[in-house]
């Protein structure tokens, strides 16, 4: 699907000199095709004239409805690639190592030499404090 972005611009009211262009209806289009010409330059493409009513004050306190003529350009809006949208192919990345499991940790820990003390500290406290003897 095709995103785009548009200008709306008023349409000249004048006429523009310009060389070879001689007549009023003549320099009007002259300054259109300026118009679009320069539009076109930025990437906008000419989608349509519209004539619509904008309400503006007239006087103090009251009110009327104009009409002006706009024109209507497009371009499409770059797309932002997400990165649940590249391809597979282009990921590099270097998969993770794998956790060691409890066993093996237990088998590069250092064995303590006494083993009871830690064991019955450890127990009382998961017992809420209840002491426990060994003997």
């Amino acid at each position: 699907m095709s995103n785009y972005e548009y200008r709306v611009v008023a349409a000249p009211r004048k006429g523009k000199s310009g060389k070879g262009v001689k007549g009023g209806p003549a320099k009007f289009a002259n300054a259109i095709s300026t118009l679009m010409n320069d539009m076109a330059a930025d990437g906008w493409d000419y989608l349509r004239a519209d004539t619509l009513p904008c309400e503006e004050r007239q006087g103090l306190t009251s009110k009327t409805v104009k009409y002006h003529s706009m024109l209507v350009f497009r371009r499409p809006v770059a797309e932002e690639v997400t990165p649940e949208e590249e391809p597979l192919a282009l990921e590099r990345h270097d998969p993770e190592p794998e956790p060691e499991t409890v066993s093996e940790v237990e088998a590069d820990a250092e064995p303590d030499t006494d083993e009871t003390e830690p064991e019955i500290e450890f127990r009382s406290k998961a017992l809420g404090g209840v002491t426990r003897d060994n003997d």
